[in-house]
């Protein structure tokens, strides 16, 4: 890892700043039944579709991201299984794009943090960012697709359909996007992100339906997801209907996201950032913060100040969103890989979401910081979470409350209590244990 080493900056009026008691409580959301049987879903999704008629023997590519998908371990290794009882000598390789860091090796481990190693799925993972190219699009754009992947004899390509983390389209995260960004590998992403909105819009298509005539995609496993980061749908695709299942599981998944219920807040305390959470390390939806130069911000929730306490284990370093943060704490500055992260926004043409914010001495003073300059002191508007992902258990200041009972919102809640720090000022009443 190549980290930062921050010094640390005491500014003394912030030890006087009086924080807020909080409510934890529980949090209603959309919903949606989760899958009794993950990996019984899965074998029946493909039995039923009738996509693999290649003979016996035939290697198959099984493409998995770096996202952090619910079960992506589970699903994987049904995938592996059902394609081996079939005959067939499936592998693992990354559709990951540029992450983990641009390299094999990288990408190999990304995936091992999400449970998919040889040793668990049993089969090969091959991993090369070796591309071979389908040719040229009209815009000159060139059509990259993994090497190994393009030598298989079929690809299944496992995917989540869900909201992208820059703005909203009829295609955004899923199939479509695995083939010409995750399999693309770094020039494929590249290319997509360096003309911009456009390059999602336009390119990423047509993009995929070049490589969908020229490699040997033989289906896709779309996965949707509920508000409690559970897999809800599972639906093996042909080729030819990626784009058109993304658009229509892309309003499910819509539909069954969690949010936070604030059209303002004065401060939000994420407890970690990463990019299991959002490929932004931190959702927009929930942030409120796009922050990509010529795009809009989503008109609610307007969040005024926001504080990051840590990066999680999974993004290894990468603490890409950490642009969208206005403080974070020294041990997690000093904890960022500089060199994942800035592979990561120079290969997405995104530069805000690395740029980083103030730092703070620990974990107390970050929330000193955000709530001395909240421009609400009397009574801030504030709400604590662990992630933007993970909204089922929230706390809030009690001036929130009412809101929050008007749209019957709560469904548990325990008396109002102050935040509690160690020695260290680290911050021990999480709301994730």
């Amino acid at each position: 890892m190549k980290s930062p080493v921050f010094p640390a900056i005491h500014l003394p009026h912030l030890q006087s700043v009086e924080l807020p008691e909080f409510v934890r409580l529980r949090l209603r959301q959309p919903d949606v039944a989760a899958l009794p049987d993950v990996a019984a879903s899965v074998a029946h999704s493909l039995e039923v579709s009738g996509l693999f008629t290649l003979p016996k023997a035939s290697e198959i590519a099984i493409a998995v991201g770096s996202r952090g998908i619910a079960d992506i371990d589970t699903v994987a290794r049904a995938a592996v299984e059902w394609l081996k009882g079939r005959g067939y000598v499936p592998f693992i390789v990354p559709g990951m794009g540029s992450h983990g860091g641009g390299t094999a090796d990288g990408q190999k481990a990304v995936l091992a943090k999400l449970g998919v190693s040889e040793a668990t799925m049993g089969c090969e993972v091959r991993a090369t960012m070796d591309m071979v190219q389908y040719g040229t699009l009209a815009d000159g754009t060139t059509c990259n697709f993994d090497a190994h992947a393009a030598r298989a004899d079929g690809v299944l390509v496992i995917n989540r359909v869900k909201a992208h983390t820059s703005f909203p389209r009829p295609i955004e995260s899923g199939l479509t996007k695995m083939l010409a960004v995750g399999l693309g590998k770094a020039g494929g992403a590249g290319q997509v992100h360096m003309i911009g909105p456009r390059g999602f819009v336009e390119t990423l298509p047509a993009l995929a339906d070049r490589i969908i005539q020229s490699a040997p995609i033989s289906a896709g496993l779309a996965l949707v997801e509920n508000a409690h980061k559970q897999l809800s749908h599972i639906e093996a695709v042909a080729p030819r209907e990626f784009a058109a299942a993304d658009t229509r599981l892309l309003k499910l998944a819509k539909d069954a996201m969690a949010r936070l219920p604030f059209k303002q807040l004065d401060g939000l305390i994420i407890e970690r950032l990463g990019k299991e959470i959002s490929g932004a390390g931190i959702d927009p939806a929930i942030s409120g913060r796009t922050d990509i130069r010529g795009v809009e911000n989503p008109a609610t929730p307007f969040i005024h100040k926001i504080a990051v306490l840590a990066l999680t284990a999974r993004t290894d370093g990468n603490g890409i969103g950490v642009g969208m943060a206005d403080y974070i704490p020294l041990g997690m500055a000093n904890a960022l890989d500089l060199q994942a992260m800035y592979m990561n926004a120079v290969t997405a043409t995104i530069l805000e979401k690395a740029h980083i914010p103030i730092v703070l001495t620990d974990e107390k003073t970050v929330i000193a910081a955000l709530v001395a300059t909240c421009w609400n002191i009397g009574a801030p508007r504030l709400c604590h979470i662990i992630s933007s992902s993970q909204l089922d258990e929230i706390a809030v200041t009690p001036n929130l409350l009412p809101e929050l009972e008007a749209q019957d919102l709560i469904l548990h809640q325990q008396k109002p209590s102050a935040l509690q720090f160690d020695g260290n000022g680290t911050l021990l009443t999480r709301l994730e244990s």
